[in-house]
Order: C-alpha cells, then structure tokens, then sequence
C-alpha cells in the first residue's frame, strides 16, 4: 500500500466522526484509531509547591534491625510460574491445601494459580516444613512473586 493512501485514510479519520477504520488489500491490512484519552493540550507549568521539612527523627525512636535468623537462610521459596489468582483451596468451601507449621512432600500441591480461568496447581520443589505464607487468598500474583517459604530441615 503507498504512503500517500495511508496518508489519506488517516486524515480522513481525523477529519471524520468515525472512531475506527480498518482496510486490508490482498497483501496489507492497515487499522487506524483514534485516542481521545491522549489529547494534546497545552498546559501551564503548575505552582511550585513548599513543603515544610521534616523534623529529623529521636534517636531512641529507630528500632534496631531485627537479627538475621540464620535458620531462615536455608529455607526454599517457591514462586509462582505464571501471572494469575493465587488461592490456597481447590474450592471456597474447600480446606487449604496447606498451612504454617504443615510438613509437605515433593510434589505436593500447595496451592492454584488461575490464569485465564486455567487453574494451575502449583507443587512443592522439596520436602520440608511450610514456614510462611506469603500471598492472601484469591489476589492477583506476578509471575516469580514468592509464594511459600519452606525449611527443608
């Protein structure tokens, strides 16, 4: 298809109350689209704004990093593989796969995420005790967001 036709049936988009134009030839297809949510308008520069500054903080008010538990440094996190709904139970009448404290094999299953209304079971990667639970039941999780951490101890 030849510039100047695009040319032209994009100004015709422009100049027309249509939306939406679509036109395909034996070996092109070419959409135009209008955006109303990204008009250009010129704006003035906003105000600068003053804030007050902070009054720095006592001393005796940090609290003291918590000492690393040198426990938690074995334990495994398993993460979701995909982007979807994270939900402990097969159900919302069923009881969750798995809880704090419950010992759990290879290849358990600990929980499902659903991604596009597949619900994948998600299984433990190694034996070992399930020590926190990092996701609320039935909310959106980012592939690789960790999900579990396990002490295989």
């Amino acid at each position: 298809m030849d510039i100047q036709k695009v040319r032209e049936l994009v100004k015709l988009v422009e100049e027309s109350g249509i939306e939406e134009l679509e036109v395909s030839n034996d070996e092109t297809t070419i959409r135009i689209q209008k955006s109303a949510t990204f008009a250009a308008q010129p704006m003035a520069a906003p105000a600068p704004i003053q804030v007050p500054a902070a009054a720095p903080a006592p001393a005796a008010a940090v609290a003291p990093e918590p000492a690393a538990d040198p426990a938690r440094a074995s334990w495994k996190d398993v993460r979701s593989p995909i982007v979807g709904t994270f939900y402990r139970a097969a159900s919302p009448t069923s009881e969750p796969f798995v809880g704090v404290g419950d010992k759990v094999s290879l290849g358990q299953t600990l929980c499902i995420v659903e991604a596009m209304k597949v619900m994948n079971e998600i299984e433990a990667e190694t034996a070992g005790t399930i020590r926190e639970i990092l996701a609320e039941d039935g909310t959106p999780v980012e592939a690789e967001a960790v999900l579990f951490l396990i002490d295989p101890a």
